[in-house]
C-alpha cells in the first residue's frame, strides 16, 4: 500500500502557509475548529459563483478577519457591496461577534487548482462529460503557464455498475520535492444517478523556497 501525504500539508512552513491563523489553548481549540469548520462551510454555500481559491481566518480579541481570495469578486460583492454586507451580518449573527470579511481577486484562476476543480465537478453535475471537461481544463491550466497538471476523476464514470478513475495528465508533478510549489485541491460532484464523483487537480507552478503573501 502506498502512503498519502497532502501536497499542501507536507510543504508547510516551507512554501505554503497555515489559511486559519489564531492561538488557543486545549480547551478552546476544539470550539475554534468547528467555528472555523462553520464559517467556511457557509461562506462556501454563499458565494459559490464567484470561483472560491482560498478562504482564509485571522482571529483576535473580540474580532474574526476573514479574506476570501476568489476568480470572480463582482459576483461574491454583489451589486453595490449588497452580497458581502448580507454575508457579514449572517456571520455576525452566527458567531456572534464582531466579523469582517473582506473580498480579494486571484491574478490568474487557470492556476488555482481549487477553481479548476469546482469547475469540473459543476461540469459532471450538468451531466457534462467529465473526459471533456478534463482535457479542457489540462489545456486551460498549461496555457496559462503551469509547468504541469494531473487531474483525476473517481467514481460511477458515466453511469457504470463499478467505480473507476480516469486521469489527465500533462508536464510534470514533482510530488516529493518540498520547494515545488504545487496547488492540490479536492471537490466532490453530486450526481442523481451515479452517487458521488472525487475531483483531483494538482497543479505544478515552478520551483518556490520562501512563503510569499498571495
Amino acid at each position: 500500500m502506498g502512503r498519502k501525504v497532502n501536497p499542501n500539508a507536507i510543504r508547510m512552513g516551507i512554501n505554503k502557509t497555515w489559511n486559519s491563523v489564531w492561538y488557543a489553548d486545549k480547551a478552546s481549540y476544539p470550539k475554534y475548529l468547528e467555528e472555523d469548520l462553520k464559517l467556511r462551510k457557509m461562506i462556501t454555500e454563499k458565494v459559490k459563483g464567484a470561483g472560491i481559491h482560498k478562504i482564509k481566518i485571522k482571529r483576535t480579541l473580540g474580532k474574526i478577519d476573514i479574506e476570501v481570495f476568489v476568480a470572480r469578486p463582482g459576483v461574491a460583492i454583489g451589486r453595490g457591496g449588497e452580497g458581502i454586507d448580507q454575508l457579514q451580518k449572517e456571520l455576525k449573527k452566527e458567531m456572534k461577534m464582531e466579523v469582517e470579511v473582506k473580498v480579494r481577486e486571484i491574478k490568474k484562476a487557470d492556476l488555482s487548482a481549487r477553481v479548476i476543480a469546482r469547475q469540473i465537478a459543476d461540469g459532471i453535475e450538468r451531466r457534462q462529460p467529465s473526459k471533456l471537461l478534463m482535457i479542457s481544463a489540462k489545456e486551460r491550466v498549461m496555457m496559462a503557464g503551469a509547468k504541469g497538471v494531473k487531474i483525476w476523476v473517481s467514481g460511477r464514470i458515466n453511469k457504470a455498475s463499478q467505480a473507476r478513475r480516469v486521469k489527465a495528465e500533462e508536464g510534470s508533478i514533482p510530488a516529493q520535492t518540498l520547494k515545488a510549489d504545487i496547488d492540490y485541491a479536492e471537490e466532490v460532484a453530486q450526481t442523481m444517478d451515479a452517487g458521488l464523483l472525487g475531483v483531483k487537480v494538482w497543479i505544478y507552478k515552478g520551483d518556490r523556497s520562501s512563503i510569499e503573501e498571495e
